[in-house]
């Protein structure tokens, strides 16, 4: 039930700040995998009260990055493993080259103008200097979801927006420091989806989602493998037969 009162209402709109402020520490590495978070020393760090705290908590567990257990309390999820990053790239590569494509074709839904926008916008961001991890972060989630939802498929889109795919790669790593490589990537497959090439811009998806692979990967210090599976930047991920 909604709590329309002055309190609750104020408490409502502390939600978005809490939210993001719990993010950015576990985004950061502030709050480590694994770590027990409590309520009321979050109260006291970030000067609001337990309502906010709670429905953000909530929020974050819905993203994957926090898991709660009865009598436990809340604390933040294991970072990406090997296997888990080859897992989650498979997945981008089966879904994202085919929504490219997909975007490409249809020229009613095209997102190219919305896609240079974006990219503008994070260009900017870039110029402007400092710590840019949380701007690339935001960049690249959209992005990749507006040609995601450009192919019309809703149960394709429910399952990777649940797949929270940038949170938990960068969490693991923030391989492009700069974001000149994800601008340079990312150019290429909005020019080729504007254009309406198709096969260029699967191709141009693909090729970014291997060597943000590639990137991803060096966080483990060796080339990334699980057991009879291996990606690597020249040919993609090779499912298991």
């Amino acid at each position: 039930m909604t709590d329309y009162t002055q309190d609750g209402l104020a408490a409502a709109g502390e939600v978005p700040r809490t939210y993001n402020a719990i993010r950015a520490r576990i985004i950061g590495g502030e709050i480590p995998p694994e770590t027990r978070l409590n309520i009321d020393a979050l109260v006291r760090e970030l000067g609001v009260s337990q309502t906010p705290i709670r429905e953000a908590l909530h929020r974050l567990e819905g993203d994957g990055l926090l898991e709660y257990a009865t009598g436990r309390g809340y604390r933040t999820t294991a970072a990406l493993d090997r296997r888990g990053l080859i897992d989650l790239f498979e997945f981008r590569l089966l879904v994202e080259p085919w929504a490219a494509r997909i975007a490409a074709a249809d020229s009613l839904a095209n997102p190219a103008r919305e896609l240079g926008a974006e990219l503008d916008d994070f260009e900017s961001r870039i110029s402007a200097g400092g710590d840019i991890r949380e701007a690339m972060l935001a960049h690249d989630t959209r992005f990749h979801s507006l040609i995601v939802a450009a192919a019309s498929n809703s149960v394709l889109e429910t399952a990777y927006l649940q797949t929270h795919a940038h949170l938990h790669v960068f969490r693991l790593f923030p391989a492009d420091i700069t974001g000149r490589n994800t601008i340079a990537e990312h150019r290429a497959i909005a020019e080729a989806i504007g254009a309406s090439r198709e096969a260029e811009a699967e191709r141009a998806a693909a090729d970014h989602i291997k060597r943000s692979f590639e990137r991803s990967s060096s966080a483990f210090g060796d080339p990334v493998s699980a057991g009879d599976r291996t990606i690597d930047a020249s040919d993609g991920p090779r499912m298991v037969r």
